[in-house]
């Protein structure tokens, strides 16, 4: 299969939709840790605090979506700048690595969705009590 321009280009509404998700993901966990930041400071509660250690790692996460579907979009243009230049075998190249720094964003947004889950079925247990 021939790698034309594209192909490549065909990434890119997938990639910016893909970062608008994270960035909303993003927006919401920061909006909770400002909220329990406010209220550990009122209560000193120990659950909430372990609650931030949780979202600390799920931003971090977060964090690492969000840098390698830069990186994914980043080697996409790359591409095209090489096959418009006609080398195909570095252009080659480079989509594979934008693909799979593509396929390793979604892979941590998946973990992410799992850790949210969790997290939201301890609480709902909280309620059940």
């Amino acid at each position: 299969m021939e790698l034309t321009l594209g192909i490549p280009a065909l990434l890119f509404p997938a990639i910016s939709l893909t970062m608008l998700a994270y960035n909303a993901r993003y927006l919401a966990i920061a909006a909770l840790i400002r909220q329990l930041h406010q209220k550990y400071q009122e209560t000193a509660s120990q659950s909430v605090g372990l609650q931030v250690q949780k979202l600390r790692k799920r931003l971090t996460i977060i964090k690492n979506m969000q840098a390698t579907a830069i990186v994914s979009f980043l080697l996409a243009v790359i591409t095209m700048t090489l096959i418009y230049a006609e080398f195909t075998f570095w252009a080659n190249l480079v989509f594979s690595i934008s693909l799979f720094a593509l396929m390793t964003s979604l892979i941590l947004s998946l973990i992410e969705v799992q850790l949210s889950t969790k997290a939201l079925e301890i609480q709902l247990k909280d309620m059940e009590k």
